[in-house]
Parts: C-alpha cells; sequence; structure tokens
C-alpha cells in the first residue's frame, strides 16, 4: 500500500487529503502500472463500514480512502486535528484524474452504470476534455458475478490499454468490485459513485454553498426521496451520535477483522 496519512473515523481509516495530493498519487500509479484501490466515503460509507465488520476491514486495506463528505472532513479535523480546508468530492475528484490522465496520454476505462449513462458520459467528456483517451467503456450486468467473471472483466480491461478504471456501482458494491479486482489488475481503479450520472447530465450537481455546508445529503434527498430517505433520516442521526462518542472517547471502535462477507456482487 501506498504511503499515506490515515486516521480513524467510526473504525474507517479515512487519509487526510487533497485533491492535489490524491491526483498526484494516483497518477503516478498510472504512470507505472500499479495497482491501487480508491474510493472517497460520504457518510453513508462510513456508517456502512461501521456496520459490517468484514467491509471495513476491505476499506481498511484500500490504498486511498479520500473524506468525500464535508462531515467526513470535518470529522478528520475535530477528532485528529487535520487542518483540512476542503473535501475530496468523488465526482470533483474524478473529472481531475481524467485532466491529467488527459494531459499524460493515459487511457481510461469505465465499468458500471448503463448503457445509456456511459453513451452521454462520455459524450459530454468529448466536449469537456476533448484529448481524453477512452479505452472502453462496460455497462454493469445487475447480476451475481462468480470469480471468473471477475477475471474476465479484468481480462477486457487490461486488453483495452486502459491505465486507470474507474467504477460506479454505487457504495458498498464498488468497493467490494475494486477489492475483488485489485489482485488482477496493475492500474489504479477509483470506486467514484454518483459521478458518472453527474457527469452524463442524468443528476444536478448541488450548489456550491449546500456543498460547503454539508447539505449535499439534502439536496439529493430532494432529487430521489424513495430510494434515498432512509439513508439520509436514519443514517445520519447515527453518524453524529457516534462522532460524538469517539470524539468525547466515550466509545472506541476496535480494529475490523476480515469476517465472512458476501464474495459475490451485483456487477
Amino acid at each position: 500500500m501506498a504511503a499515506s496519512d490515515k486516521r480513524s473515523v467510526l473504525g474507517t481509516q479515512v487519509d487526510a487529503t487533497t485533491y492535489a495530493a490524491a491526483v498526484d498519487e494516483i497518477a503516478a500509479a498510472a504512470r507505472d502500472g500499479r495497482p491501487m484501490a480508491v474510493t472517497a466515503l460520504a457518510v453513508h460509507g462510513v456508517i456502512e463500514s461501521h456496520r459490517q465488520e468484514w467491509l471495513r476491514a476491505e476499506l481498511n486495506d484500500f490504498d486511498l480512502v479520500a473524506p468525500d463528505g464535508q462531515p467526513v472532513r470535518w470529522a478528520l479535523n475535530l477528532l485528529h486535528k487535520a487542518g483540512l480546508s476542503d473535501r475530496v468530492y468523488g465526482p470533483l475528484l474524478t473529472i481531475k484524474v481524467l485532466e491529467r490522465m488527459a494531459a499524460e496520454g493515459l487511457p481510461v476505462y469505465f465499468y458500471g452504470s448503463t448503457a445509456e449513462t456511459l453513451e452521454a458520459l462520455q459524450k459530454q467528456l468529448a466536449e469537456q476534455i476533448p484529448e481524453l483517451r477512452i479505452a472502453g467503456a462496460e455497462a454493469s450486468q445487475f447480476r451475481l458475478s462468480e470469480d471468473d467473471d471477475a477475471h474476465l472483466i479484468a481480462e477486457r480491461v487490461k486488453a483495452s490499454g486502459a491505465r486507470v478504471l474507474f467504477v460506479g456501482l454505487g457504495c458498498p458494491r464498488q468497493e467490494q468490485f475494486v477489492y475483488q479486482m485489485r489482485p488482477h489488475l496493475d492500474m489504479p481503479q477509483l470506486a467514484v459513485g454518483a459521478a458518472f450520472d453527474y457527469h452524463a447530465g442524468n443528476l444536478r450537481i448541488p450548489p456550491p454553498w449546500m456543498q460547503r455546508a454539508g447539505l449535499e445529503w439534502l439536496w439529493r434527498l430532494g432529487l430521489e426521496p424513495k430510494r434515498l430517505w432512509r439513508r439520509y433520516v436514519l443514517l445520519n442521526p447515527l453518524y453524529v451520535s457516534l462522532l460524538a462518542a469517539q470524539w468525547l472517547r466515550l466509545w472506541r471502535p476496535g480494529p475490523a477483522k476480515p469476517g465472512p462477507e458476501p464474495r459475490r456482487f451485483p456487477v
């Protein structure tokens, strides 16, 4: 694993990093052909990691876990005096990495979402970053994958000549996918959540003031209330209470140990 500055947020090791540092680290791995597992976690991801020990063990083995949400950045500053002035927002990190790959002439591959979204994404990127080389794009089949399927996907990605793989399957499926694929791919893999939908134009990005205030969850709840109400109405208060307990040293998360977890995942 790459050297990093990892700090515990509810037991999940999150990197106190910046956009510039994250992009530099990912670009170096892409140039060198090194495997690298990357994700950007918001509150939902941290809570899922807290609740499922096997997921926490896998995430704590990632090379880079960026603080996607403002509440995760605030936690790093509150608990560990990290001094971060900004979060590392997954959709923006995606664009910054794509711009670096374009500048260095390194091709990329997209995996996940639907064929329609990937088509729209590539059209938008062709206009925004015309020099970007897209080696391939593959929609999710949304079925249970066997180990052989992971191997076949890896072979297709490698055969394309891609140097970075972007994975958009939603949390925690995309993190499971990246973790299982890392032994098969000598390149960085970025679990980017809803970045495909944002940059394809399927979702509207919240205004900057809501992002700064940590209210992106409210924006997304307004866009997809039926799908997301449980995530935000139930998990946000749990996050605050656990964070307060960790800060006040009333509770200390223990180390995560790999345990029995589903080795199949919807891809």
